[in-house]
C-alpha cells in the first residue's frame, strides 16, 4: 500500500522512491531531517520538521533537494571516491558533473516540489 506522500523519481535511469516519514516510524530521522540510501533507492525526509525556523515547508525542500543530490552523486559513483580531495566542493570535476546534471536535477526537485520559489532570479527584460 503506497503512501500518498511518496513520489517516485528518475535519478540517472534509477526510479528512487521519495517519502516522508516521522521519527517515531524511521529511527533514522531522529537525528537527521532526511536522507538517501542507495541500497533501497529511497529518499526520506521527515514529515514534521520542528525548530525555530519560521518557514519549515521552505527548510523541507531545502533538505529534499540536498538529499536529492546525494542520490544523483551516489548514481554516478561520486559517493565511493569523495575523499579523494581536499577541496571537494571546488574540484573540477565536480563543477564539470553539476553543469551536466544540472537539468536533471532540477527536473527531479520540480517534479517532487522541493524547489523554493522564492529563490527565482528576476527576470532583466522588462
Amino acid at each position: 500500500m503506497g503512501d500518498r506522500r511518496e513520489k517516485k523519481i528518475d535519478i540517472l535511469g534509477v526510479i528512487y522512491t521519495v517519502k516522508e516519514r516521522s521519527e517515531e516510524e524511521d529511527k533514522m530521522l531522529e537525528e537527521n531531517d532526511g536522507y538517501c540510501d542507495w541500497t533501497t533507492k529511497e529518499i526520506v525526509v521527515v514529515r514534521e520538521a520542528s525548530g525555530t525556523l519560521s518557514d519549515l515547508p521552505c527548510y523541507k525542500r531545502k533538505v529534499l533537494r540536498h538529499e536529492i543530490v546525494h542520490a544523483f552523486l551516489c548514481e554516478s559513483g561520486l559517493h565511493e571516491c569523495s575523499g579523494a580531495t581536499d577541496a571537494w566542493a571546488a574540484n573540477e570535476t565536480m563543477v564539470d558533473w553539476f553543469a551536466r546534471q544540472g537539468q536533471k536535477i532540477y527536473e527531479a526537485w520540480k517534479k517532487t516540489g522541493a524547489l523554493d520559489e522564492r529563490n527565482k532570479t528576476a527576470n532583466l527584460n522588462t
